[in-house]
């Protein structure tokens, strides 16, 4: 079974990405801010980590450092799942580590198409 973290804030956005996920046949552990999804990774390898960029405390980009910090986890695929939208975020979250990125609002249409489309198992 596909293992995911999703680390999101917002409980609404949290709500609906485990649905589809879990829907579609995947494992979900879930974190709200960034010590949680450090403690959850330390403890437990995931085939996938979708992560909000704008968390309380620690932001995701230094989560995903933290991540990419650790020889273990570099292969871990980290996906941006964020609001952020401006020209050029995208590439700025693909150069600090992200295997790549899926906007807020989800498209629930397309949302499974992208999460298959970074896991590599």
């Amino acid at each position: 079974m596909t293992r995911i973290l999703v680390v999101e804030d917002n409980s609404m956005n949290m709500e609906l990405v485990t649905y589809l996920l879990q829907s579609n046949g995947m494992e979900v552990t879930q974190a709200v801010d960034g010590p949680e999804a450090l403690e959850r990774i330390k403890n437990d390898l995931f085939d996938l980590v979708l992560l909000d960029i704008q968390l309380p405390g620690i932001d995701g980009l230094e989560v995903l450092k933290k991540i990419k910090e650790n020889p273990a986890l570099q292969q871990m695929p980290v996906v941006a799942l964020t609001a952020h939208s401006m020209q050029g975020d995208e590439q700025n979250f693909i150069r600090a580590g992200c295997s790549g990125y899926i906007s807020k609002p989800i498209d629930v249409s397309l949302f499974m198409m992208e999460v298959r489309s970074f896991i590599t198992i």
